[in-house]
């Protein structure tokens, strides 16, 4: 298994879309790092995607870092339980 992390900036304005992006290029990396700094909320189905690319993610062994998340996201991702599957950096 490669030892490359893959960085990826999320869009605040498609969140989801970037996510599901993010999950396709999952193949061949050891940790991925999600730039969430431009990222101010977060829509149901941005959870959804999140949760979805934390399965996928967990499967294949791979570590999710998100990094610049705001403290107004990182509330939602306690309450919503996904907090606890990715590490977060500032």
């Amino acid at each position: 298994m490669s030892t490359i992390a893959m960085f990826i900036k999320i869009d605040g304005k498609r969140i989801a879309e970037g996510l599901q992006e993010a999950q396709s290029k999952l193949n061949g990396s050891s940790e991925a790092v999600l730039d969430f700094t431009s990222v101010l909320r977060v829509q149901p189905k941005d959870l959804a995607a999140l949760e979805e690319l934390a399965q996928v993610a967990e499967d294949r062994g791979i570590k999710i870092e998100l990094h610049g998340v705001n403290v107004g996201i990182y509330k939602v991702l306690k309450l919503a339980k996904l907090a606890s599957r990715f590490a977060f950096r500032a």
